[in-house]
This record gives C-alpha cells, structure tokens and sequence, in this order.
C-alpha cells in the first residue's frame, strides 16, 4: 500500500469521523443528562421503542444501499468512484444532522467535560475506520474479484449504528480521568462547607423539592442572607457547582437533595451535613431504580435522621420516630381552590391565620406551609412568616401561569409525579373556556407504572380535549381514559410536543385554557 493510498484513507476517515461524531451529538446530550452514567445510558438505548437507535439503523441501511449502488455505478472510474461515494455518505450524514437537529428537547451543554468526552469519542472512532479503510482494502485484494473492489466501502455504511457503543466506550475511558477529578471538586466543597458558619438546610423528597426551596428561599431572604442550589441542582456536582462557584457568603445555605439510587442521600449529608432537613414527602417516584417503596422511605429518611430538627411532610409522617424532632407541628387547612391562586389557612404550633397565593393547586399550599414550618423553626415569627408569603413568586414550569394571546396557560412540564399530577388536571377544571391537557404520561415508577398511567386518563375524563404526546407511556393513559367513560373524539395521540403544539394553534381561540403536565426528559 502506497503512502498516498494512506493519506487519502487518513482524510476519508477524517471527514467521516466528523460527520458521524456530528450525527452523534444526540447520544452526547443523553448521556449528559444521564450525568455521565454509562449503565443508565445503556439501558436507555436498550429499550424497545427507542427512536434514536431506529433513526441511527435507518441512516446505516441507507448509507450501505446508497454506498452499494454507487460502487456498482461508478465501478468504472477507479479510485474517483471511492470520492463519489465518500461525497453521499458525507451528504446523506449531513441530512441527517439537519433533519434531527432538535432531536433534544434540553439542548447539549458544552461544557469542558462533553469536549473532553466528544474528543475521546473522536479518536477512537477515527482508529476504527481508519482500520476499517485499511482492512477492506487488504480484503479486497485478496478477493481480487473487481466486485469486491467495487463494494468495499459498504461496510462503512454500518458505523452509525456503532456511535452509542464508541461513545459509551468513550465515556468509560474518560472516567479514569473525570471521577478522580470530580472528587477532587466535591472535596474541595466539603471543604469550604464545613468551615463556613451558615446554617446548612437538606431539603429531599420524591417531589416538590424544588418548590419548597424556592419558596423558603423567598421568605427566608426577608430577614437572612440566604444561598439556594440553582434550579434542580441536586447531586454533589450540582452542590459543588454552587459552592466553589459562589461560595459561602451567607447565613442559611439551602441544599436540594435529589437521589435515584439507595446512598445517594447518605454521600449528600456527609458532604453538607445539615443541621436543619425537610422531607417534603414520599411517593413511588424513581420506583424504577429504587425498586421498592420502603428502599425510598429509608433512602429519604436518611436526611431526616442526620439532622437536629426534621421538617416532615404529609406522607412523610412515617420518618417521625426516626427522627424524634421537629416533625409535624404544621398544617395547611381549609385549602380552596381557584383558577388564578390559592388560599388557606396556615397553621404553625398553637397559631393560624388565612393565607392567599398566587401558587395554584392543592400542593401548593402544603409547599408552603412546609417552607414556613422550615422558616419558623430557623427563628423567623409568625408575623414575619406572613408578610413574606403573599410576594413569594410561582415556581417556573410547576404550575405556573402565564397568559398568551388570550389563552390560559398552565406550565406544569417539570412535574413528573401522581399526586402532582392530580392537582394540576383539577386546576385546569377550574379555568374557563375549552380546556384542554398535553401529556406524555408518567415514567419511572417501575411495576406500578402501567396502574398510575391508567389512572391519569382516569383524571382527564371530562376535560374537552386530551393530546397525548409519544408512544411510551401513553397506551396506559388512553386506556384508563377510556375504561373511566372518556370520550375517544376528544382524545388525540401525536409523535411529537411540535405536532401537539400545531393541533392545539388549530382547536384553541382566546379564553381557552391549557396544560402542559411533564415534558419528559429526552431518555423517555
């Protein structure tokens, strides 16, 4: 083989590693969300109806036809049929990025690790169809049947179907380097957190751990300078982030603990160590990796025994013995309901007093009467509590609120759990004109998951229409719709949230009302 047979390999290689890592950025994207967790990733792309991998086997199968026919067409050119055919793998790979360009709802973030990741993945990937040019080319001769010269580069057409495996494989690689590096972060936060004086606050549950944190944070900046994780930063890097990024000028640090997993609350408390908890509540969210209801009660109850005063919720009543401290002496009582906001009376102790939010559905006022309970056992009276709670802001994408073109909208899409669920489809029943609800359904509840889904459509009956976005959770809740009297012309099932977005541009008109419940994430 000549230098310039290499060189010219070198560069076909180049350029298809380049298009093909650029038809990989999907798989880059997921496994960021899945932060960086080759299992979970795996199982992922393992599952049965996993658009992604079927979009990557059709471009593979179009690739080894188009490869093919070329070949066999332009056999008579020689070596120029091998840069015709390079030219339509390269074109047919670029279609592809353009045509599934937004194939994420959460766009991929580049952050130094993805680059660090994308690189790794680059070489190796480069290593193999520069081999693989190398082999074939060998192999052909060998064959010697002009053929087998012709066809030589359509085994190439099958490497899209190997892009998760390069990219996992990469992945793993990186971790030699990015665990030991990430330790070194986390540590450097412990670090920072266990010579700071402010109070340290773990806030966990299996839902509305976000909610409580924005809203103690609110009322809490009142009278303390008070830090809070960001958005839904609640893993030790997410902590670390905020701790090494900010640091720790402040009299209360609020800490959202998040965990799929049996110890992760335990490795977030030797790292924060708080010595105020709130357990908003315990439900059967994250069922699929806990694998059972009592792995998630201990998992949870984990904050509450660590630290000196516990803040437990409704549901979390059961962690009370565990934790022998502040537990319940709170309550939302007589809740009402309406369109625009939420009153109730608040209790704390031996006080009470009548309370309005601009937060809509039954869960909000018990998010916060938790935050107030929180604030009160932080040394805030209940008349600075008070004051504080009518300008506490909704919490984005949790039942919000907002009005568009004269239409009711209700962004419930980080919601993802049953009792969530609930209250915000008998939200929507309390707003005026055509009200209609979008929904992929729910995930993650493991064996229960079929039953829960069931009981959504159960929840949607009544309503004047239900969009049902996907194919993975939404036979559940159709069926349910269906088995509690639902009318099926009034529901409608779509592939995507753009195709759901123009059914509704079609069917709504100024004073009709909306819900948007969970936008899952781009894994499901």
């Amino acid at each position: 083989m000549t230098t310039t047979r290499l060189l010219i390999f070198a560069a076909l290689s180049v350029a298809f590693t380049t298009i093909l890592i650029c038809c990989a950025l999907p798989l880059f994207g997921i496994l960021q969300q899945e932060n960086y967790g080759s299992g979970d990733a795996v199982k992922w792309y393992c599952k049965k109806r996993n658009m992604l991998r079927r979009r990557y086997q059709l471009l593979a199968l179009c690739l080894v036809l188009v490869t093919a026919i070329l070949g066999l067409c332009f056999a008579f050119l020689g070596a120029y049929a091998e840069i015709v055919g390079a030219v339509a793998y390269i074109g047919l790979c670029a279609l592809f990025v353009f045509a599934f360009r937004r194939a994420l709802k959460v766009p991929v973030k580049p952050t130094k690790r993805l680059v660090r990741l994308v690189t790794c993945t680059y070489v190796l990937f480069f290593a193999a169809i520069y081999g693989s040019e190398i082999g074939l080319f060998y192999a052909a001769r060998a064959i010697g049947h002009p053929l087998a010269e012709a066809l030589r580069p359509v085994p190439l057409g099958l490497f899209p179907i190997l892009l998760f495996l390069f990219a996992a494989a990469a992945n793993c690689v990186m971790k030699v380097y990015e665990v030991p590096r990430s330790r070194h972060f986390i540590k450097k936060a412990k670090k920072t957190l266990d010579a700071s004086g402010c109070v340290k606050v773990g806030i966990t549950g299996s839902f509305a751990k976000t909610s409580v944190k924005h809203i103690a944070a609110e009322i809490l900046s009142k009278k303390f300078r008070v830090k809070a994780t960001p958005a839904s930063f609640n893993t030790p890097i997410g902590i670390a982030k905020t701790v090494n990024g900010e640091g720790l000028d402040c009299d209360i640090f609020l800490a959202e603990m998040g965990a799929r997993h049996v110890g992760d609350i335990r490795e977030l408390c030797d790292m924060v160590c708080p010595s105020f908890a709130v357990v908003t509540g315990v439900c059967a969210q994250h069922l699929e990796t806990f694998h059972s209801l009592d792995n998630i009660i201990k998992e949870k109850g984990e904050l509450a025994r660590t630290a000196k005063v516990a803040v437990l919720g409704a549901s979390a009543e059961a962690m009370r013995e565990d934790a022998l401290k502040e537990g319940r002496d709170f309550a939302a009582e007589n809740v009402e309901l309406f369109a625009d906001k939420t009153s109730f009376t608040l209790r704390i102790g031996e006080r009470s007093a009548a309370v309005e939010t601009k937060m809509l559905g039954r869960h909000a006022a018990e998010d916060i009467a938790l935050a107030a309970a929180l604030c009160h056992a932080l040394g805030m009276t209940f008349e600075e509590i008070l004051s504080a709670i009518p300008a506490v802001t909704p919490v984005p994408h949790r039942l919000e609120r907002l009005e568009s073109g004269g239409l009711v909208i209700l962004d419930d899409s980080y919601n993802s759990n049953t009792e969530g669920a609930r209250n915000a489809v008998e939200v929507l029943k309390l707003c005026g004109g055509k009200k209609v609800a979008v929904t992929p359904g729910l995930v993650e509840l493991g064996e229960i998951e079929e039953e829960e889904n069931a009981a959504l459509g159960r929840e949607l009956v009544g309503l004047d229409l239900v969009i049902l976005v996907g194919e993975t959770r939404v036979l559940a809740v159709r069926n349910g719709y269906k088995e509690g009297g639902g009318d099926e012309k009034k529901l409608k099932i779509v592939p995507t949230l753009a195709a759901a977005e123009v059914l509704l541009s079609e069917c709504l008109q100024a004073g009709d009302s909306v819900l948007f419940l969970n936008d899952l994430p781009d894994k499901y």
